[in-house]
């Protein structure tokens, strides 16, 4: 449950969640250059259809999050993109919530950011094989990230949600290994056909 949903979070909570969203996204939207506004695009469409796919686990579910391929991809601009595909799952089919928003936009798109800024000078470098063990361990990571993110929020919010947080946090252990697979994947067959695709901003061939 990667969607917190309105009605459970404290304002405190909510308040910080919001300030940290708006400024990732106000830094996401200086990097959405021409190139990283079509894959922007791209990728936002396939988280928001990746996340309509859930897979019950214990008593939540999962879905996969693909924010350490979109970090890779878009850098900083993960924000906007994440942020949008959220607003069209609230609107359209009641996943999370408008008041959660900010949260969850962190809890989502900030793990990515940062697997992005870490290792994607390295996987410009790197192999095609090398490129999609280091994002598969990033995926892991990643989400393992985003299980913390929103145990923390359900924790600080008040201390009734610990027991469940914690129990939450167990369900995404099978999800941590479906998004290695996944993103190891398919940054090694895009560093295979575009390998530019990781080359950090500015940078030559």
């Amino acid at each position: 449950m990667a969607h917190i949903p309105d009605g459970l979070l404290s304002l405190p909570v909510l308040a910080a969640g919001g300030v940290i969203a708006a400024a990732g996204i106000g830094i996401g939207l200086r990097h959405l250059d021409e190139a990283r506004l079509a894959r922007g695009a791209i990728l936002s469409a396939v988280f928001f259809a990746a996340s309509l796919v859930s897979v019950p686990v214990g008593p939540s579910s999962v879905h996969l999050l693909l924010t350490a391929l979109m970090g890779l991809v878009l850098g900083p601009a993960i924000f906007p993109a994440v942020f949008v595909a959220l607003v069209l799952q609230v609107l359209m089919f009641g996943f999370g919530g408008l008041s959660t928003l900010g949260v969850n936009t962190v809890n989502i798109a900030l793990p990515g950011a940062l697997a992005g800024l870490a290792l994607r000078p390295l996987v410009d470098r790197a192999g095609p094989g090398a490129a999609g063990v280091m994002a598969g361990g990033a995926a892991a990571l990643a989400t393992a990230m985003t299980a913390g993110g929103v145990a923390l929020a359900l924790a600080l919010s008040s201390s009734a949600y610990v027991p469940s947080a914690r129990v939450l946090g167990l369900t995404y252990l099978p999800l941590m290994l479906g998004e290695a697979l996944v993103t190891g994947f398919a940054v090694a067959f895009l560093k295979r056909v575009r390998p530019e695709t990781f080359r950090p901003r500015g940078a030559t061939a």
